[in-house]
């Protein structure tokens, strides 16, 4: 498959993403990956990844980004950059590797605990280098605060950007991550569902 370019979003579509970015990082989300079972324009019906089977109402704005697949010659220094990772802080290796549109540039910024996999951490931050290895890259990322983290990112670690999306996308089958919020009843609702573009799992 070619390299997929970066793709602009547009103003609507990356308003979008942009507060389902915010609430991802911030706050208390109930970060929610699977396929979707049911939809419809009030209500989707998510089978997890852990077996279960949620059900999150739609708010009335809700909108999709496409999660769309590129190459590591597409991460660069000046980059801002999401990364999950494990390992410590001096042996860091990247499970997923999102390249922000530019538009989004600080969204989420810093280094907090993840749940993509037992102690993941998440690193929202700038590349200072990127330097070339027998397996992979290493990035050197900077982050507000003066923080720093190296990571390595293996040849077969995914690597994506957004999108836009439409709500058309949002169908039966489709893999998605999405952040909800949960209410004093334990109800779910989310305003912005993360789909991957033909098929993809979203990695994040």
């Amino acid at each position: 498959m070619a390299p997929v370019r970066l793709l602009a979003v547009s103003a609507a579509a990356f308003l979008a993403f942009v507060t389902t970015s915010t609430a991802m990082a911030q706050g208390t989300p109930t970060r929610i990956r699977g396929a979707i079972s049911a939809i419809d324009d009030k209500t989707v019906t998510i089978a997890t990844r852990e077996g279960s089977t949620v059900k999150v109402n739609l708010a009335d704005n809700w909108a999709v980004v496409l999660v769309t697949p590129i190459t590591a010659a597409d991460i660069k220094q000046g980059s801002f950059v999401g990364i999950a990772s494990v390992g410590t802080d001096a042996n860091r290796t990247a499970l997923e590797v999102l390249v922000f549109p530019e538009a989004a540039r600080g969204t989420g910024e810093g280094h907090y605990p993840w749940d993509l996999q037992p102690e993941s951490m998440m690193t929202n931050a700038t590349v200072a280098t990127v330097s070339a290895t027998s397996d992979g890259q290493t990035l050197k990322l900077e982050y507000k605060g003066g923080g720093t983290q190296t990571i390595k990112v293996k040849p077969d670690v995914p690597i994506v950007t957004f999108a836009p999306g439409d709500r058309a996308d949002a169908k039966v089958g489709a893999k998605v991550f999405t952040g909800a919020q949960k209410a004093a009843d334990g109800t779910l609702t989310s305003g912005r569902l993360l789909i991957g573009k033909n098929g993809m799992t979203p990695p994040m």
